[in-house]
């Protein structure tokens, strides 16, 4: 083993980063049974060495000699964590494409000073519509971009499900889902923009998109549910394993799971009885904070 693949087994984030910033090969296959140091970040369970090697060019591919990825190998050690955030990972190099004109346009579709924020935007594995809202604080995007964001999440869709053999299912239908909760976050913004033109304010309508969403009305489907069911009979290729799995769960009626669940599961896979406590709000994994009211 190198010592970046101890340091990466160990789950050790501070050695991982001083060994990548020395010069350490990510991908090092010398490895008697062909494990790389993505491969030993897996099966550490460390989520946080696994987004730093993979921001560093880990090959998300790599077999090792029994023929599994590292995302595979997490799922057989119930490292769930782990396989969300190597699932959920592109490359910033597949964005960068959007930041520069194309053709004979003079603009580029997304402005290169947004490039850093959407891509920590789109490879956020939790994809409660509540932490999307708050990931867009979070990261810095200004309204003024969301329709930009938009229209580039369109487009990636496309480009997922044109690939031929290398078609990616699974990121095509979360950025379909992406973008449809960007366009319910722009509708909140222009009708609150025009209800408050006078009020300089410009978080208000993420907090109206947030109410929005946790608001429920007795003996009737909630904004949420019905939202991305929405989502889901918009998604345009139908032969899509993932889209028929997702039609058939919200389709059967014995299914208790509500719209979200049942995407989440698509998207992130099923969660084995694991010892983890998750926000209520926007389904982060072991939140710090508790509503001071309820203790939730």
């Amino acid at each position: 083993m190198t010592a970046l693949q101890h340091a990466a087994y160990k789950g050790n984030k501070e050695a991982v980063q001083l060994l990548l910033d020395r010069g350490a090969d990510v991908n090092s296959g010398k490895h008697e049974f062909s494990y790389t140091a993505l491969h030993f970040a897996a099966l550490s369970g460390s989520s946080d060495v696994c987004l730093q090697l993979l921001l560093s060019g880990a090959n998300v591919n790599a077999l090792n000699s029994v023929g599994r990825t590292a995302s595979q190998m997490a799922a057989f050690v119930a490292n769930t964590k782990v396989v969300s955030t190597i699932n959920n990972f592109i490359s910033k190099s597949e964005i960068e494409y959007y930041t520069q004109p194309q053709g004979l346009k003079t603009e580029p579709l997304l402005p290169p000073a947004t490039l850093d924020a959407f891509h920590k935007f789109v490879i956020n594995p939790n994809i409660h519509p509540i932490r999307i809202a708050l990931n867009l604080q979070q990261f810095g995007i200004i309204s003024e971009n969301y329709q930009a964001i938009k229209s580039v999440l369109d487009l990636m869709v496309e480009r997922e499900m044109k690939r031929q053999s290398e078609t990616n299912e699974l990121m095509a239908i979360k950025f379909h889902y992406l973008s449809w909760m960007m366009k319910e976050i722009i509708e909140c913004r222009d009708y609150f923009g025009k209800r408050n033109q006078e009020k300089d304010s410009k978080s208000d309508y993420l907090e109206m998109f947030i109410k929005r969403v946790l608001k429920q009305k007795e003996g009737q489907m909630d904004y949420l549910e019905v939202t991305i069911r929405e989502c889901v009979r918009e998604f345009p290729f139908r032969e899509c394993t993932i889209f028929q799995q997702i039609v058939r769960q919200l389709a059967d009626k014995t299914n208790h799971l509500t719209a979200l669940e049942v995407f989440k599961q698509a998207i992130n896979g099923q969660r084995g009885f694991q010892d983890l406590v998750f926000c209520n709000t926007c389904s982060d994994e072991n939140p710090d904070k508790k509503c001071s009211k309820c203790k939730q």
